[in-house]
């Protein structure tokens, strides 16, 4: 099947075509001065968001930032984990730039010096800080999450931070574990608190300085939950009792899923619950009744994490920053809670690739606040009734993540850097992302649906490494040495088309010729993507209808 990869290509070429007719001019500043910048990076929360259709969620404080915002309904991460996704869209450039798909390398060093979107604002006059899990910690941030390049200030993390993979998960022995499942009462936890509760106070800490700064900020706030382990504040077990909990609609390895495809979710087989299930290697699968618990905890983090961006932004309220601070909210990628039969990330899927993205504008997304108003007052999500808010607009094309860099600049005023020319190791202020300003625009323009993009005409693109054809202890997270296979895939509006073929970790080079599998599946009658048509007749004349 060389053609497969031969589709691939020219797909690629039609992207960038059509990319570069749609670049639009930021839009102007709807207060006087530079606007300020929060973003919110969230980590393993996949779109499990009321705003975001998920009648089961309890997300009040993010869903009311969804109805002042811009929502981008189908955005996609490039690479389903964190290092290499977090220093993806944080430079603008795809992993294959980067050339980072494990977490031991530092892009200036092993591709390119690369420009980041803090470096950016902090060159153009921002104050830029940085609170918690924004870049992935270790080689991959030069163990210094940067610093100084992208930040006016060291980064801060949380003290709590070191806790997070010991023993302090109380068991139903009494004991201490190092567990998946950890519901905590946070007062008998050592320091008596957790991770994005400092991270809250010291981003509230860090807003009050800035309120009367002459500078302008750039403030980006990571959140660790849901990441596992699910430690959080046990109460909020309570919103999602485990008799209400349903299980995945697909939770059977589909038949026609190519080996090299399946993510065996080795890190929860370390934690001590999951090895007391004695489960077989790769495909389990986990009981029922602790899939059930997988998924309450996995809510349950959701909101906690919800509170935490509450009171982030009711600060923000108080403080009068609201008038003339961009909000953007992301994460790094999704998290299967049991489709396809797999858990984690680690996988080309939805369920692993595509991600809560939006925006406030002020003055765009929402009208400017009056004095004294406020857009963000905190809502307890133990609240027994909680108003049902919709997404202030939601746009349908298909986004990347890497889009984040040049559209904060466009939306902030700055120059919108270029586009990359390829290659672009020698480059180091560039873009691989499309700016999403136009989407802004049409605003001013109305709701004339001619004005609008066509989905049909979007593509996001994804990747993930295999250091085999079969499923093996290191298929999640292999070392750049031992990658093989590079599964690369392309999303559009009516499918997702896969395909796996040799890698040479030396060089860096995909060989399309070289076919390992494949995987395609039409997402208006499969929207699970559990019926590989790619070998069928169906799928044969469609990827035979693309090519030049």
């Amino acid at each position: 099947m060389p053609r497969a990869g031969q589709c691939l290509l020219w797909l690629g070429l039609v992207l960038a075509s059509v990319c570069a007719s749609l670049e639009s001019a930021a839009p102007s500043n709807s207060t006087t001065g530079p606007l300020n910048v929060l973003l919110i990076i969230v980590d393993d929360l996949r779109p499990s968001l009321g705003c975001y259709g998920d009648k089961a969620i309890r997300s009040p404080n993010i869903d009311q930032l969804a109805s002042r915002s811009l929502l981008f309904q189908n955005a996609f991460a490039q690479q389903a984990v964190c290092a290499p996704s977090r220093v993806s869209f944080l430079t603008g450039r795809r992993p294959d730039t980067t050339r980072l798909y494990d977490f031991n390398s530092y892009w200036r060093i092993h591709a390119g010096n690369f420009s980041t979107i803090p470096q950016y604002f902090k060159e153009n006059g921002y104050v830029t800080m940085s609170v918690g899990k924004v870049f992935h910690p270790g080689i991959s941030s030069n163990y210094s999450d940067d610093s100084p390049y992208s930040w006016s200030f060291p980064p801060y993390h949380p003290s709590s931070e070191k806790y997070e993979n010991t023993k302090t998960c109380r068991g139903p022995d009494g004991q201490l574990h190092a567990n998946l499942l950890c519901p905590v009462d946070v007062a008998d936890v050592p320091e008596g608190t957790l991770p994005d509760k400092q991270s809250t106070e010291q981003a509230i800490r860090l807003l009050e300085k800035m309120k009367t700064s002459a500078s302008p900020f750039f403030l980006a706030v990571g959140y660790h939950k849901p990441h596992i382990p699910f430690r959080y504040p046990k109460e909020f077990q309570k919103l999602y009792p485990l008799e209400n909990i349903t299980l995945a609609p697909d939770p059977q390895v589909p038949a026609g899923l190519p080996p090299v495809a399946y993510n065996p979710w080795m890190d929860i087989r370390q934690r001590e619950d999951v090895q007391a299930l004695n489960l077989s290697v790769p495909y389990g699968p986990i009981p029922v009744d602790f899939q059930r618990k997988i998924r309450q905890s996995y809510f349950a983090s959701v909101s906690y994490l919800d509170t935490q961006v509450g009171h982030l932004l009711s600060a923000l309220d108080d403080l009068q920053l609201t008038n003339s601070t961009i909000i953007a909210f992301a994460s790094d990628h999704g998290w299967a809670l049991g489709e396809h039969g797999e858990w984690a990330k680690y996988s080309n899927f939805d369920v692993a690739t595509r991600v809560p993205l939006m925006f406030y504008v002020p003055g765009r997304t929402a009208p400017l606040p009056e004095a004294g108003e406020e857009l963000f007052p905190y809502i307890d999500p133990f609240d027994s009734v909680l108003e049902l808010m919709e997404p202030g607009r939601r746009v349908m094309d298909l986004v990347e993540l890497l889009s984040l860099s040049p559209t904060l600049a466009g939306l902030a005023g700055l120059h919108v850097p270029p586009r990359c020319p390829v290659p672009s190791f020698h480059v180091q202020l560039c873009r691989e992302g499309q700016n999403l300003g136009k989407h802004f625009q049409l605003q001013d323009l109305g709701e004339d649906p001619h004005l609008r993009g066509n989905p049909r005409e979007s593509i996001a693109y994804s990747q993930y490494p295999r250091p085999a054809d079969y499923p093996q202890w290191n298929s999640d997270k292999p070392s750049l040495k031992d990658i093989k296979v590079m599964g690369y895939s392309i999303r559009t509006i009516d499918y997702r088309y896969t395909v796996w073929v040799g890698f040479d970790p030396r060089e860096f080079l995909a060989n399309f010729s070289d076919v390992h599998a494949g995987e395609l599946y039409f997402v208006d009658s499969d929207p699970l993507q559990d019926h590989n048509m790619y070998n069928d007749s169906q799928g044969r004349d469609l990827l035979q209808s693309l090519m030049p």
